[in-house]
């Protein structure tokens, strides 16, 4: 009787010793989502204030009582971020889709496909991650100027439609796909091309979304190389149209409208990661598991 008391005392000390360590946990959890999710916050408050009431809080106050959506009227309307918006949505399709289709293609070869010297230029692939992107952006702005493609989408585009990172992602997850899949296809008489997009595609389709999430995002994010290369408004994205924004739309003492003007840039994004959120984690740690 004694030794079951025992047992039960234990379990039940176990128990609020896991729950003291759950509370805790996401109390600790919270504090970090609060502190991360913060500027967010105050980015949207702070467009919603109007340009008087800005000015005059002496100190900051966490609130509003009278938003406005003026700032994001003037969003549109002193500056041309409408032609921003085009401009980037027209370089982060076409972007994208051609990186899918090269590094679709190049994974595919250094994972499936037999040739001398496979394994040599893979890595020699690899070793292009440890060139400094400094040195790439010099290079890739001598040859982009040289053939007379500044100012244009190809100038934009062509540098971004390949990435080796990328290509390593889809080779390690393409691996893990059986090989006797491929060898019954082709027994069967099927080809490559249809292996690959029957086949492989559909079974790794998480791992695949992720690239194009992550190179969309990072095509919407694009700042040096399209700063460096276009000069005319016409081929401006929204991230180097910000600094137009600041120095010929709201000025640099306005505030509450430059934030409105980020939150409508931003807001694409977040809305594509919270649809996408848990593809994108799947495909990444399925991209990195072996075996």
């Amino acid at each position: 009787m004694e030794s079951q008391q025992t047992i039960d005392r234990e379990a039940r000390a176990a128990r609020r010793r896991a729950g003291a360590a759950k509370a805790v946990t996401y109390t600790l959890l919270a504090l970090w989502a609060l502190v991360v999710l913060f500027p967010f916050y105050w980015m949207v408050l702070t467009s919603l204030k109007s340009y008087g009431a800005y000015n005059a809080e002496y100190i900051p106050k966490l609130y509003t009582t009278a938003p406005t959506l003026q700032n994001y009227r003037d969003a549109f309307t002193a500056v041309p971020l409408a032609g921003y918006f085009l401009n980037t949505v027209i370089f982060t399709v076409a972007t994208t889709v051609i990186m899918l289709i090269v590094t679709v293609l190049a994974a595919y070869a250094f994972s499936i496909l037999d040739f001398p010297g496979k394994d040599l230029v893979f890595l020699l692939f690899l070793s292009l991650m440890m060139i400094p992107n400094e040195l790439v952006v010099i290079t890739n702005f001598v040859t982009v100027t040289n053939l007379d493609m500044r100012n244009t989408f190809l100038g934009l585009i062509l540098p971004s439609v390949t990435s080796v990172f990328y290509i390593y992602l889809l080779k390690e997850n393409f691996e893990q796909v059986p090989p006797q899949l491929y060898y019954a296809a082709k027994v069967d008489g099927t080809s490559d091309l249809k292996y690959l997009f029957k086949v492989m595609l559909p079974i790794c389709r998480p791992t695949v979304v992720t690239v194009t999430i992550l190179k969309a995002i990072e095509c919407w994010n694009a700042y040096v190389w399209p700063r460096l290369i276009t000069d005319d408004e016409a081929y401006f994205l929204v991230s180097n149209g910000i600094q137009s924004i600041r120095e010929n739309g709201f000025g640099r003492e306005n505030i509450p409208a430059m934030m409105a003007a980020v939150v409508v840039i931003s807001a694409p994004l977040i809305v594509l990661f919270l649809c996408f959120r848990r593809m994108i984690m799947a495909g990444v740690s399925r991209g990195g598991t072996k075996g």
